[in-house]
């Protein structure tokens, strides 16, 4: 299979390269086009001046995202690790954002290294949050994530009442390649020589940083300072690619992932291996878009990737074995520790309290106990707020421990996007009303996104990695769909990007009622996986050896999670960030058994929907902010607060 590849990957992309060049030039041109350019040819200046340097541009990137996915999956021991893990993709989309609203006359470049200050300021914060834990990688993974969710909230945020002005911004996100010239690849190739050298210099430390810390520490090797610099050179060639041409994923999970289905082991051959396979793989996209265009409508290229690369990674993945996952979830313990006998009493009362605010508290900060008319709109989008923060707390400790990653959420399977993507497809293809088939649609999607996973996960037993692969696979292309929509221009885009937010705004007292009543009969269930939920954790090999069904096992659980994620998003939209930080506080506040941690996660992810949809509705009276939106604001620092505690 690698020879094959090898070979076949080279030939398809020169293939490629060769019709697009003779389309653009003859032949007999192409030396006097590199060299000497006529200028009073077009099509000659063209060649040298937009056909060569996006190549260039393709192969840069492609081959930086590349170095860039292997050395965070190796400094983070995690397979999941990718580019954007610390942040980086999120913090530069916000550095351009801001820099578009509030510094127009920047131009460009100003533009620009406003998107690799905000890269580089997401990586530093990242590492800050991390220090005090001497730079975890689990902590490490969490930290990105959160700060990268709320740099995206922040940013959808300004999106949602500037949807205009920031057109081009969901452009620039979805990877554009075909508007640069010569100086973007003047600015890139130097600096990400440079982190190369750096990188072949620091091979050796980094190799050890495969092992156990415990062992690392013993061979006399200041862990932090390898671990930092490390994680400084992936940031810098995550954030150089990101402000030259905009967000192009998959790249640095795929190139990586690709790597390791070939047989190569040493980091050496691996780096080498990645960067070839990211320029490769890039390259081929970029002429497959340039080949479109001639036919069709030049699409971009990052999303193009997106749409070669995940289908090519599902097919790929049965040939992946053996992948080390880094576990998060705490083992079980007899008794709980480090929870204060108030504790549950302080959550439950808290989580009351909210209840009772968000029913009773006017928009505009009076109270209704006297005038109870509005009550009738009131109560519905009060109880969606409660049962789709409970379900997405639930399914995202279900999938945490089934897994044992700390990633893993409901976003990662993919299910949430599938109801989403479809939702919005329905949306835009199909004209008039369409409430009636909005629930009809979205369980559609969910239900095709878990026959997609059951199918391609059920030969290695629904292991944990080939399940988080699926599911990012699979979310990779319903993101990339969504950003395309988003980009299209059609005046509904605010609409959708208002849902995708997680609002509460159109739910009815019927909708609420039927979720409700189905969340209560899914969380019933997950008592009875008590002791799977407890053993699996400690991993596959443990959990078989005690006698646990690890295909039924994790069958069921992936079930009842996919059902949970389904109804909330279609409830509220689909919301992740609760399903990833509920079940962490939870734990980090001291619940490590299954069912307590599951109360707590249930209790808690109820009230940071329930407070994040009152204070939507208060803050900027008489708009309103999702409710999506705000539950990040309010997470995050209290996420954050507890890690640096704990």
């Amino acid at each position: 299979m690698s020879r094959g590849l090898w070979l076949v990957l080279p030939v398809f992309a020169l293939a490629l390269m060769a019709g697009n060049f003779m389309h653009q030039l003859d032949f007999q041109l192409w030396w006097q086009a590199i060299t000497a350019p006529d200028e009073s040819d077009v099509s000659q200046m063209l060649f040298h001046f937009s056909l060569l340097p996006r190549t260039a541009l393709a192969l840069l990137v492609g081959g930086g995202l590349g170095v860039a996915g292997i050395l965070f999956q190796q400094i983070l021991r995690n397979p999941l690790a990718e580019p954007s893990t610390l942040g980086v993709a999120a913090g530069a989309q916000l550095g351009l954002t801001l820099a578009i609203l509030f510094a127009p006359a920047w131009g460009e470049t100003g533009q620009q290294l406003a998107a690799l200050a905000g890269g580089l300021t997401a990586g530093a914060v990242v590492l800050a949050i991390a220090w005090g834990r001497q730079l975890s990688p689990v902590t490490l993974i969490l930290a990105g994530l959160v700060f990268g969710l709320y740099s995206g909230a922040i940013k959808s945020l300004l999106a949602l009442f500037n949807h205009e002005r920031l057109q081009n911004l969901f452009i620039w996100s979805s990877g554009m390649l075909n508007q640069y010239d010569w100086s973007a690849v003047q600015f890139l190739w130097p600096r990400m020589l440079a982190a190369m050298v750096l990188i072949v210099l620091m091979i050796r430390p980094l190799t050890l940083l495969g092992l156990d810390d415990s062992v690392v520490r013993n061979l006399g090797m200041w862990l932090a300072l390898v671990r930092i610099s490390g994680l400084l050179l992936a940031v810098a060639l995550s954030a150089l690619t990101v402000a030259s041409v905009g967000v192009i994923g998959f790249i640095g999970l795929f190139a990586p992932v690709l790597t390791r289905l070939l047989g190569v082991r040493r980091l050496g051959p691996r780096l080498f291996c990645s960067a070839a396979l990211g320029a490769g793989l890039l390259l081929i996209s970029d002429q497959a878009v340039m080949l479109l265009a001639h036919y069709w409508r030049e699409l971009p290229t990052g999303a193009v990737t997106a749409l070669i690369g995940a289908p090519l990674m599902l097919w790929m993945l049965p040939r992946l074995r053996h992948t080390k996952v880094a576990n998060a979830t705490a083992p079980a313990t007899a008794r709980e520790r480090g929870t204060s006998r108030y504790l549950p009493l302080l959550v439950a009362g808290g989580l009351l309290l909210l209840i009772a605010a968000a029913l009773f508290s006017g928009d505009g900060g009076q109270w209704l106990i006297s005038d109870l008319s509005l009550m009738q709109w009131r109560w519905p989008r009060v109880l969606a707020a409660a049962a789709a923060g409970a379900m997405l707390a639930a399914s995202g400790m279900l999938i945490q421990r089934m897994t044992g990653n700390p990633m893993a959420s409901p976003e990662v399977l993919g299910v949430s996007s599938g109801a989403a993507c479809a939702i919005v497809l329905l949306m835009f293809l199909v004209p008039g009303d369409v409430d009636s088939w909005l629930l009809p649609a979205g369980t559609a999607g969910a239900m095709l996104t878990l026959g997609v996973m059951v199918l391609l996960s059920r030969r290695e037993g629904f292991s944990a990695t080939r399940l988080l692969l699926v599911g990012i696979a699979l979310s990779t292309v319903y993101g990339t769909l969504l950003t395309l929509f988003l980009a299209s221009g059609d005046p509904r885009s605010g609409v959708v990007l208002s849902w995708l937010a997680g609002s509460t705004y159109r739910v009815t007292g019927e909708q609420a009622l039927g979720v409700s009543l189905l969340a209560v009969l899914l969380l019933a269930l997950i008592p009875l996986l008590r002791r799977w939920l407890t053993v699996l954790p400690l991993g596959g090999v443990t959990a078989s050896s005690v006698g646990v069904p690890m295909l039924k096992s994790r069958l069921l659980i992936l079930l009842l999670s996919a059902g949970l994620i389904a109804a909330a998003t279609l409830m509220i939209g689909p919301l992740s960030f609760v399903g990833l930080m509920a079940p962490h506080l939870a734990r980090l506040l001291g619940w490590h058994r299954p069912l307590p941690q599951l109360a707590a996660a249930v209790t808690i992810g109820s009230g940071m929907m329930l407070l994040a949809d009152l204070l939507g509705r208060v803050v900027i009276f008489p708009y309103q902010i999702p409710a999506g939106l705000l539950a990040t604001f309010i997470g995050a620092p209290c996420f954050i607060w507890l890690l640096r505690q704990r």
